[in-house]
């Protein structure tokens, strides 16, 4: 706990870069190309027919590079929204000229053997030709239609590209409501502080019928030595090792989460936790977390797709 406690007193002394730029996520090509055909995948499981028009990533971290694999795949519009402004525009470029290699070759997922920690897992790794055939990419890969990405990858401010990076982004109106197909991301909603605001935000800006895709990692992040140590600690300790970071960890469990979908007016479809067996005791947590249920005990990360009603 000390090295932590640390770590934050040192962002209160000036002079020192608190802004936690860059998150070590999505440099590479074959990482964004795997999460963003999971998220497919996962969400022609349950329910979704045609590819989405228009997607939203929360927190695209180190590049958009997963919003340019969805951009390939065949979706119209990227808004990529992000706290701090970590993409960086070399590896943006590299990455979508490696993600076209992909699609073109119909490569397969990356699957456990090389990302064994990147969730949700799937049935089956093989390319999606159900979901993307070859009309589809004919039409998703045309040579037009690719200059006009690669073209908007230095051109985000325009509001007739492909792509709006917003940084930062605050409320609802960022976006114009009812407009996005699907709203995904990545190990990215356990560091939202205003949690409620983000699925409340989401709720506005997705069409009726439209989905929202999220994989969220409750662990401690290395802020304490086990897996859930995080909820251990009393709100005045934790104060000291959030600092003067712009983010951490909201420290929000499970069933947080479930609540704020249902509240916001979400349709659950698809809720798949991953368990690993707690470190706690219970009956020595800090106010705060005395009400987690021994779900949200046990409960390190989620999968979570639900639907706006029609």
């Amino acid at each position: 706990m000390l090295s932590q406690i640390l770590e934050g007193v040192l962002s209160y002394l000036p002079g020192v870069d608190h802004s936690m730029k860059g998150t070590g996520g999505t440099i590479s090509s074959r990482y964004c190309y795997s999460v963003w055909l999971r998220h497919l995948v996962m969400a022609r499981k349950n329910g979704l027919s045609t590819i989405p028009h228009v997607v939203a990533e929360l927190g695209p971290g180190d590049s958009i590079g997963i919003g340019l694999a969805a951009l390939i795949s065949g979706c119209d519009k990227y808004y990529a929204l992000d706290v701090v402004e970590h993409a960086n525009s070399d590896y943006n470029a590299t990455i979508f000229e490696e993600l076209l290699e992909l699609f073109r070759d119909r490569a397969d997922i990356p699957g456990e053997g090389e990302f064994p920690r990147v969730k949700p897992y799937l049935d089956s790794y093989d390319f999606p030709h159900d979901l993307l055939n070859e009309k589809h990419l004919d039409y998703s890969l045309r040579p037009e239609r690719i200059a006009k990405i690669r073209k908007a990858i230095g051109n985000t401010e325009s509001d007739n590209s492909f792509i709006q990076y917003k940084v930062p982004w605050d409320g609802d109106t960022v976006i114009e409501r009812e407009t996005i197909d699907l709203v995904y991301s990545q190990a990215v909603l356990e560091h939202v502080d205003a949690l409620w605001n983000a699925y409340d935000c989401m709720y506005t800006w997705v069409k009726p019928g439209g989905m929202i895709s999220h994989q969220i990692d409750l662990k401690s992040h290395a802020t304490a030595e086990t897996w859930d140590g995080h909820w251990g600690y009393p709100a005045v300790v934790w104060k000291i090792i959030r600092g003067r970071r712009p983010f951490l960890i909201n420290r929000e469990p499970f069933s947080t989460h479930r609540a704020f979908l249902s509240q916001a007016g979400f349709e659950v479809l698809c809720e798949r936790t991953y368990e690993q067996r707690s470190t706690l005791q219970k009956d020595r947590l800090p106010e705060k977390f005395m009400k987690m249920t021994a779900e949200d005990l046990r409960t390190a990360g989620v999968f979570v797709q639900a639907r706006k009603p029609l």
